[in-house]
């Protein structure tokens, strides 16, 4: 069993609760925008971290995170990026892939709008868009998530409200 701790659009700004949020976790995952290097940093203090880079980032984040990871934990097939799409509505560079060889667990940022959701039409896959976790964008809400692994299945999904985008 793992425990995940997803973060999206940090954009510059980790907010200190996600050390508390994400302590015992097995591993974090970020979606995107970090907004630099220094974020990653901060995470790796707090556990494992794979992430992949975002339209934001420069090439501090971009040497470090590839544009998209493909990867099994747990017997379940995870495709991480950044600019995704919506379910019914993937981004085009990917929609093919997504379509011949979906995994079984679909992350993606960019948004910012939080959106968990199972996608029928491609054999079930979870889609996961954590929202965004900084200050930056029109999000009205800043969010992260927690999940479980275990035995090839997404468990426990948990959504952490860290207030509004405008607060400090």
């Amino acid at each position: 069993m793992l425990k995940i701790g997803l973060v999206a659009d940090t954009h510059h700004f980790l907010d200190p609760r996600i050390a508390d949020y994400f302590s015992g976790v097995d591993e974090i995952w970020h979606a995107g925008d970090f907004g630099s290097i220094t974020i990653a940093q901060e995470l790796k203090k707090i556990a494992p971290l794979t992430g992949v880079y975002g339209n934001i980032d420069g090439t501090d984040v971009r040497d470090e995170y590839p544009l998209h990871q493909r990867f099994v934990r747990e017997g379940v097939d995870v495709w991480m990026t950044h600019i995704g799409g919506n379910p019914g509505r993937y981004a085009l560079p990917i929609k093919g892939e997504l379509e011949s060889n979906p995994p079984d667990l679909f992350i993606c940022g960019h948004t910012h709008i939080l959106k968990i959701a199972r996608d029928p039409e491609k054999q079930n896959m979870i889609y996961m868009n954590p929202g965004a976790a900084g200050k930056q964008g029109f999000q009205e809400y800043r969010t992260i998530v927690r999940f479980r692994i275990d035995h090839s299945k997404v468990k426990d999904v948990e959504v952490i409200n860290l207030g509004k985008r405008t607060e400090k």
